[in-house]
């Protein structure tokens, strides 16, 4: 019997930023994985007939939808996520991935912690926040479409704080995520998109990936799959201190890669790598790479010289981590890239030492 942990990814963002429509297309490419999701009743839309009415498969059924009468599980942890996690870990087979969804008006740092509770730490990891900003809204200087509906949203809901700025609960997803959607991009030119990642980008304490998507049209491999747990916990902490203590900060804006072509479908290439001669010097020169060519994703194994495992690299954006495998199951020699269509995957397998053997483009 597998002892893996559940991965678990927490998906943020305003009312009308986009959170349904993204989680909607993750399911239609689940491709036999099950998803679960927990999600709040005051969605952008009717969130569970819809979803069923997506997932039309075995790995998605109305038991892997529990949908919250209280909005807010950031601020009822005990009475609400907690038993909800608790309910899908019993079902027979256990989910593959937990989707969380949040409605935005609350600190995240409760939700995160509460995935270091025993009882969940041991049969959950957090996988990564993902926070979904709203492309026209920052461009036009805002930070929700509909501050209004936003507000009687917050108002709805008796265990929000009702008193905070919702520019600084804005700042707080920010500074919580590890991955940001900058949503409806098609109705952005490109000065436009400029001014909407600007807008995010001020408000980043570190260098976090933006993700310019249409339609909600992600690949569910770029959002699913960060394995930030520590990184999420302590962005979590970080967020939460600066919540309470305003500091000005010079952002590096060039640290940031900008994504040319926000508009754009999605490309994802599989590059064939030989063995390597030191695993540390590949993590860099991975870095290097999704740096030079604007790569929001890589993961791949590889072997290394005098080695018995194979050595595992992780990019998300310009973050690498890398750790040698404990077990030779899975195939060594691949590395997965993802970026925006047009990505030189030739050129960055040439960097590499290697050669493109599949490229698939995905919407």
């Amino acid at each position: 019997m597998s002892t893996a942990r559940i991965p678990a990814t927490v998906i943020t963002g305003f009312l009308g930023a986009g959170k349904t429509t993204l989680i909607r297309n993750i399911i239609t490419q689940a491709n036999g994985k099950r998803l679960a999701l927990i999600v709040n009743e005051f969605g952008d839309i009717g969130m569970d007939a819809d979803m069923l009415q997506e997932c039309g498969a075995d790995n998605c059924s109305a038991d892997d939808i529990i949908e919250l009468a209280n909005g807010c599980i950031c601020c009822t942890v005990a009475d609400d996520f907690l038993p909800s996690i608790q309910q899908l870990l019993q079902q027979d087979p256990p989910p593959d991935h937990i989707i969380i969804e949040t409605s935005g008006l609350a600190l995240p740092q409760p939700l995160v912690q509460a995935f270091n509770w025993p009882d969940i730490k041991s049969q959950v990891m957090l996988d990564g926040v993902v926070t979904l900003v709203d492309g026209p809204a920052l461009a036009d200087g805002g930070v929700a479409h509909d501050l209004d509906a936003l507000e009687a949203q917050r108002a709805a809901d008796e265990e929000l704080d009702h008193e905070s700025p919702i520019d600084e609960l804005f700042a707080d997803q920010i500074g919580a995520a590890n991955l940001i959607v900058l949503s409806k991009a098609d109705m952005l030119d490109e000065t436009r998109l400029d001014k909407a990642k600007a807008a995010v980008e001020a408000q980043l304490h570190e260098p976090t990936p933006i993700i310019p998507v249409s339609g909600g049209a992600a690949p569910m491999d770029a959002i699913l799959g960060l394995e930030m747990e520590s990184q999420a916990h302590a962005r979590s902490e970080h967020s939460h201190h600066h919540h309470h203590h305003h500091h000005d900060h010079d952002h590096d804006h060039d640290g940031h890669h900008h994504h040319e072509h926000g508009h754009d479908e999605f490309a994802s290439h599989v590059i064939e790598l030989g063995a390597v001669d030191d695993a540390e010097a590949f993590q860099a020169e991975v870095a290097a790479m999704a740096s030079a060519f604007g790569v929001l994703r890589a993961k791949g194994r590889v072997s290394v010289a005098g080695k018995a495992l194979p050595f595992v690299v992780q990019a998300v954006g310009r973050r690498v981590d890398g750790y040698f495998a404990r077990d030779n199951e899975a195939v060594a020699g691949r590395l997965v890239v993802i970026g925006m269509a047009g990505l030189d995957a030739g050129a960055i397998a040439t960097r590499l030492g290697g050669k493109v053997i599949e490229a698939d483009a995905s919407s």
